[in-house]
């Protein structure tokens, strides 16, 4: 099959799942997610009638985006394997190896910062909440994402992807002049973009490496061949929750999909029954006296003829049964704020920062599981790729698998890291305040527990803190300094004393000098 047959064959399998995602879209971000269709130029979008949804969307997304791609810190840390010092490697240079290594990471980070990377994580990220599947190819001049409308994938038995294949609009004036002079089959007469050609990339697992090419009108382009490692691929295959057996996966909104219909359901019933209570109607009796075209004529503060009761206003009636709705609408933003993970601080005046903290603690410790395939399918596979660019253009020593190990210390092990902090602080102050300022001193290692805390945090003590032959020595050095002060007191207290007067005593230069430790000199003879 060519590239096209293969994407028309698995779309079939990614209908179910591409309904679902546009539905998703309709009620949260319209736009985002649409159909498989390149021939409506334009199409209008019915917006929803509330906008929690879009809210918990983006928020959602930010919480990801800040915590996988911290602006502040890297994401990932070069180390040495334990198992490697002291064999392959001396203990001692592994500080040095820190150092080098930390001044690789912010190399890694500041090509990260001065690229467009975080735009397209963040829009891929969107998808992800939305959608559940996102595609990012890590090209040369960037990241590329491709929506679930424009890709489709298969995967294995255990869930790795073995093909992708995806579809674009490409102008017909880059195509090489060979395929455009040749006879090109005839459009579709309701396709709307003339100059445009579908263009194919087809993706494939073949001998543990990755090749992909394109085509065109069913025919492969000249050049368009390329190859990557398996570990090391440009093509990243992202799902939010992944499901046995499926090629694709869930997402966020899909989980409260019923909350989020019923949430719009009655936005717009209180929407429009708020509208039509708020609609004056007067109604006049037929057999009153007062006109009803002198009524509506009469300005206000008009004295016109006409008696109270026959002049009336149409009310709907349906307070209680709007404050019924407004009750279950607020339950139904309370359990979507927590599920999208929006921090909804309590309106009191005893409000305190604290409790601001562990709320928001609270609310991304929900992240955890969140995290875990991102890590794995995100982070990992693009860290490897970056890493793998910056050494090929030089920009990177040639770094050794088999004696550094990369690690990512952002997402689940940034909360596992936080949770550790927040342990390990609440342990010393319990301590504190039971057993005493002096029990904490006396049995807690200072030294260990500002290293634990640094490790918590990711920060690096090297050449920070003080280590224990570097305090050692200061207060051996401080001692030496006291000792020698107080033998300069001693000194000074003796030379004013009778003993040290000579003319008093002919041996008092050999006293005093006694008294200091100083060698004595006898007199030349």
């Amino acid at each position: 099959m060519n590239a096209k047959s293969r994407y028309d064959h698995l779309s079939s399998y990614r209908s179910q799942f591409l309904d679902t995602a546009v539905e998703c879209s309709k009620l949260t971000i319209p736009y985002l997610i649409q159909r498989d269709e390149f021939r409506v130029t334009h199409q209008s979008l019915k917006q929803p009638w509330q906008s929690v949804g879009a809210k918990g969307v983006v928020t959602l997304a930010s919480k990801l985006m800040l915590s996988l791609l911290p602006p502040q810190t890297t994401f990932f840390k070069l180390q040495v394997r334990d198992d490697k010092l002291g064999t392959d490697l001396p203990a001692e240079i592994r500080s040095e190896l820190d150092l080098s290594f930390a001044k690789m990471e912010r190399m890694v980070m500041d090509t990260v910062a001065a690229s467009s990377d975080r735009v397209v994580v963040h829009q891929a990220l969107k998808h992800l909440v939305v959608g559940g599947n996102a595609l990012i190819y890590m090209g040369k001049d960037g990241l590329k994402h491709y929506p679930l409308n424009r890709y489709v994938v298969d995967r294995d038995g255990n869930g790795n992807v073995i093909e992708i294949v995806t579809k674009e609009l490409i102008n017909k004036n880059l195509l090489p002049k060979e395929l455009i002079k040749e006879p090109l089959p005839v459009m579709d007469e309701s396709f709307s973009h003339e100059n445009d050609v579908e263009v194919y990339t087809h993706v494939r697992l073949d001998n543990n490496r990755w090749l992909w090419h394109q085509e065109a009108y069913g025919k492969k382009l000249e050049g368009s061949e390329s190859k990557a490692p398996v570990d090391a691929s440009p093509w990243l295959v992202l799902r939010f929750n992944s499901v046995d057996g499926e090629n694709y996966g869930r997402g966020r909104v899909e989980e409260f999909l019923g909350d989020l219909k019923s949430l719009d359901a009655l936005s717009q019933a209180l929407v429009e029954g708020s509208a039509a209570a708020a609609k004056v109607v007067f109604v006049v009796s037929p057999s009153s006296t007062t006109k009803a075209q002198t009524l509506a004529k009469a300005g206000n503060g008009a004295i016109v003829q006409g008696r109270p009761d026959d002049i009336g206003v149409i009310q709907v009636g349906k307070t209680a049964d709007f404050a019924t709705a407004m009750t279950l609408m607020q339950q139904l933003e309370r359990r979507l704020s927590e599920a999208f993970l929006i921090l909804n601080v309590r309106q009191s005046e005893r409000t305190t920062a604290e409790e601001v903290r562990l709320t928001q603690l609270e609310l991304e410790q929900q992240l955890g599981g969140l995290f875990s395939l991102l890590t794995v399918e995100f982070l990992l596979p693009y860290l490897n790729r970056k890493l793998l660019v910056l050494q090929r253009t030089g920009q990177l020593p040639k770094i050794p698998k088999d004696l550094v190990n990369p690690t990512i210390v952002a997402g689940i092990n940034a909360l596992g890291r936080g949770q550790d902090r927040e342990s390990l602080t609440s342990f010393i102050m319990t301590i504190a305040q039971t057993l005493g300022p002096d029990a904490l001193m006396q049995y807690i290692n200072a030294d260990e527990a500002i290293k634990r805390l640094a490790a918590a945090q990711g920060i690096d003590v090297l050449n920070l803190v003080k280590s224990m032959e570097q305090i050692q020595q200061e207060q051996a050095d401080a001692a030496q300094a006291q000792e020698d002060q107080l033998m300069m007191q001693q000194a000074g207290q003796m030379l004013k004393a009778p003993l040290a007067d000579p003319s008093k005593n002919p041996m008092a230069a050999e006293t005093v000098n006694a008294a200091m430790g100083e060698e004595v000199i006898p007199p030349l003879q």
